[in-house]
């Protein structure tokens, strides 16, 4: 059963942010109880829904004067269990804060409150000739406030970059309430670099409540390629033979077969022939002159791979097209299973072709469906497993392939999340890249920014690793590298 709430701290966040600002009835707290990763489940004790920066100040005033944990949560589109409310922590919904405060094309800058969608930002951008550059998979519906809490990447960062790239001034209201001001002003600002501390900081060191980002020129023009191959290794050689060749792609996303069958048998349907086994998507922008030749070059590097087609968008409506079966790709898991696990994680590009076969086998293994769509150009896979939870032998295969996989790319010299967050899901895979120097430093910034614990707790750093803590230390956890903690047992995540 989630926390009890008192009624007299909701009435006095209703008074704050209005009686529809604050969600008690349980039935609609069901909507909350979960981020995009479905596997976690927590219902919120409340939800608060402010609308202003001072709204959102007086309202994390008022919970963390009763030491009740917080959760940030913005449009509930993270693949980490993020914004997943622990012990009936109360949400703190930054979606109804959705107004562009400025766009100051001179200076190439937007400022906004952390509940614009991303997508809206380039369109209102787009009459000025900019465009905010990161764009994640659901750019149509994930918000920069939780961009930036994740530091989330998208297709296009293999040339342009990550969230972090882009922000430039932050005004954060803190867990105490208190307001604070980081950069700003498009300027360098002296002294630390506050704002690239919190950005990627999932929630644990505030909540951003107005944000400044750089906008670029839109790009004077596209060349946009898809290569069909037989086989997924192939793929990703053919990624690694582009980036060896000089050449730098804005994108170069990888569908492999699964997923495209899933995709063509959809209302989503892209064209993508069903019987491929990988495609892979190349996209150059920038100046006119040379974009031809980077695009015929990478032609020939796939062909040279094994690409049995290469198929060129001649207009934007056949780019959108070539696009389409990479952007719905998540929409269209449905139709393999009721549920889906994305992983997260990110290896050297030269690997990938192993890397690739290693997870087919650990599939075949645990008799699991495993369907990749991910961000190739810089090695940032998202391996996705198919399963059912009612069944309980599928989640115990579901979490034993899940630690594999993870295990076998850390392994390879790569990492445990490229974009997507720590959260809760990976937390305890902490360890297999941090060992006990560096997660005590982590543990004392954090509470920096949180003396009392209160905001996004249980999530990002695994417990058992908390030097304040009795016993902590004593478990495989405090090892260092190579000593992997025990995953949230996904079974045990649906109350």
């Amino acid at each position: 059963m989630p926390r009890m709430i008192p009624s007299e701290l909701t009435g006095r966040l209703a008074a704050i942010c209005g009686s529809d600002g604050v969600i008690v009835d349980p039935d609609r707290l069901l909507v909350y109880e979960s981020d995009a990763l479905t596997a976690y489940r927590h219902r919120p004790g409340a939800v608060v829904l402010p609308r202003t920066t001072e709204e959102l100040r007086r309202s994390v005033a008022e919970v963390a004067r009763l030491g009740l944990p917080i959760v940030p949560r913005g449009a509930g589109t993270g693949l980490s269990g993020g914004a997943v409310p622990l012990d009936g922590a109360v949400v703190i919904g930054t979606a109804r804060m959705n107004r562009i405060l400025e766009i100051d094309a001179p200076n190439r800058r937007a400022v906004l409150q952390p509940g614009v969608i991303n997508a809206e930002l380039s369109a209102a951008a787009a009459c000025q000739g900019l465009y905010y550059a990161p764009d994640p998979s659901s750019q149509t519906a994930c918000t920069i406030g939780g961009n930036v809490a994740e530091n989330s990447g998208g297709p296009h960062c293999l040339k342009y970059g990550v969230t972090s790239r882009y922000v430039t001034g932050l005004k954060v209201v803190l867990a105490d309430g208190s307001l604070v001001e980081l950069g700003g002003g498009a300027r360098e600002a002296p002294g630390y670099d506050l704002v690239g501390l919190f950005v990627g900081s999932e929630g644990c060191f505030g909540i951003a409540a107005e944000i400044e980002v750089a906008l670029l020129p839109v790009p004077e023009a596209i060349r946009t390629l898809l290569g069909i191959f037989d086989r997924i290794e192939d793929s990703g050689r053919a990624v690694s033979d582009i980036v060896s060749a000089g050449l730098l792609p804005a994108a170069m996303e990888i569908i492999d077969g699964p997923t495209i069958r899933a995709v063509e048998d959809s209302v989503f349907a892209a064209g993508y022939p069903t019987d491929a086994e990988a495609a892979l998507v190349i996209e150059f922008d920038g100046l006119e002159a040379g974009l031809d030749e980077d695009a015929a070059r990478a032609s020939e590097l796939c062909r040279r791979a094994g690409a049995r087609e290469i198929r060129t968008a001649k207009d934007e409506d056949e780019r959108l097209a070539l696009w389409k079966g990479r952007k719905k790709a998540f929409g269209a898991m449905g139709r393999i299973a009721p549920d889906l696990l994305v992983q997260d994680a990110t290896v050297p590009r030269t690997t990938l072709p192993s890397i690739l076969r290693g997870i087919a086998e650990i599939a075949r293994r645990y008799d699991l469906v495993v369907a990749n769509v991910f961000h190739a150009g810089d090695g940032n896979l998202h391996p996705n497993i198919l399963f059912d939870r009612r069944i309980r032998e599928d989640l115990e295969r579901v979490e034993r392939a899940s630690k594999e996989i993870m295990r076998l790319c850390v392994d390879a010299g790569g990492t445990i999340t490229g974009e997507h967050g720590v959260g809760l899901d990976k937390k305890h895979h902490m360890p297999l890249i941090y060992g006990p120097a560096e997660l005590d430093a982590m543990w004392g910034l954090r509470r920096v920014f949180d003396p009392a614990g209160v905001m996004n707790p249980g999530k990002v750093l695994p417990e058992d690793t908390d030097p304040e803590l009795p016993g902590a230390g004593e478990g495989v956890a405090r090892t260092g590298p190579g000593a992997a903690g025990a995953a949230p047992a996904l079974a045990g995540m649906h109350g």
